[in-house]
């Protein structure tokens, strides 16, 4: 037992040393906890809506109360029949109702009266809730007129139907939602991943030196080690698009030139974010262990790949803006479910191009402060 006690001694004086493994075994446990927790939740809320009143009577102003007052949706605006397809594809909203022009004489009346509720389709699962909200909501604005159907006489159903229409994926497949999600979490892993672990092989081989003696800025020793890396991460990115189209039938409905520069600049911000780990590292183990953390997590929980970002803390949401994956998806699913115009998500792509500027920066001022 004696020579077991001295092993750990030793072992713990070696982890001792090595603080950044430490931080590491401390502080992903509890960041674990905090975004499982907060981040994970499956009540979505916040639903962005808009509506298209046509009727504009108490009876369609009472409707929409009755959603705004539910506590899941948050009225964006009201609108009209030419601009709806705008703000689908641009995810301005996730749902409009549109209220057809008679409904409170037909209530009045005792009529049955459709009301259409328009859904974007990109995420099954919440438009699939979102139906559900409709339905339950609809379903209780039509048990205020229960006097006037008993003197109607028109007993059945209630007066107020719901006319779900989904967009881009009528069908409500969630591997249309899944797939784009995989795609960006993939392509971010292997790419960070392998960007990572280049310059902490350097140092270990002892090559790193040699670097530091030639004529040779650390911007530009940066971005020679990303072009390779990037020509491997798009061939591979591409493919894994191809892949997805061929086994699980996503669809193509938007510009290939569009989704290649969206692919780019998602993979060179994946890269640089790889490299700047790689500076900051001094072992392949750890710079392993980070990038798997900065990649994995915030890919997974943070993008809106799982779970909506509008239901999540306000904390969280904030995170989310510095994280490039919640980008990239929108401007994915906007080309290949969508087909949409690059004026529906050119401000994601410039948001992709600024980390990647930012990261490659970070990266650079980072190996030249090593230099020195």
């Amino acid at each position: 037992m004696r020579k077991a006690v001295v092993v750990a001694r030793k072992e713990l004086r070696q982890i001792a040393r090595d603080k950044r493994t430490l931080v590491i075994l401390l502080f992903v446990p509890v960041l674990f906890l905090l975004l499982f927790g907060y981040a994970l939740s499956w009540d979505i809320r916040h639903v962005r809506l808009a509506v298209d009143d046509r009727d504009r009577t108490p009876e369609s102003r009472s409707i929409v109360s009755a959603f705004v007052n539910s506590g899941y949706v948050d009225l964006v605006r009201s609108t009209d029949e030419r601009s709806i397809t705008g703000l689908m594809n641009s995810n301005d909203v996730r749902a409009v109702i549109v209220i057809p022009s008679g409904l409170g004489r037909d209530l009045r009346q005792g009529r049955r009266v459709p009301v259409q509720v328009l859904l974007n389709g990109d995420n099954a699962n919440t438009a699939t809730t979102v139906m559900a909200y409709a339905l339950t909501i609809l379903q209780s604005e039509s048990a205020k007129y229960r006097g006037v159907v008993a003197v109607a006489g028109a007993a059945g159903a209630p007066l107020l139907s719901v006319v779900p229409r989904v967009w881009y994926n009528p069908e409500l497949r969630s591997t249309l939602f899944l797939v784009p999600g995989l795609i960006a979490y993939i392509a971010m892993i292997s790419a960070a991943i392998s960007t990572a672990l280049s310059i902490v092989r350097e140092k270990e081989r002892g090559t790193m030196e040699q670097v530091r003696m030639a004529p040779l800025d650390a911007s530009m020793f940066v971005v020679g080690k990303t072009i390779p890396y990037f020509m491997i991460s798009l061939a591979s990115g591409m493919g894994i698009v191809l892949a997805s189209m061929v086994l699980f039938d996503l669809p193509m409905r938007g510009s290939w030139l569009l989704l290649l520069l969206s692919v780019s600049l998602f993979l060179v911000g994946a890269l640089a974010l790889g490299l700047f780990v790689s500076s900051v590292a001094d072992t392949q183990q750890v710079a392993f262990q980070l990038a798997a953390l900065v990649s994995f997590l915030p890919t997974m929980l943070l993008s809106g790949f799982v779970v909506p970002i509008a239901s999540m803390p306000a904390f969280l949401r904030a995170i989310t803006y510095v994280v490039p994956a919640k980008y990239f998806l929108v401007a994915l699913r906007a080309i290949v479910l969508k087909g949409a115009g690059i004026e529906a998500y050119w401000r994601d792509l410039v948001a992709l191009a600024v980390f990647a500027t930012v990261m490659i920066g970070l990266a650079s001022v980072r190996l030249r402060r090593q230099w020195v």
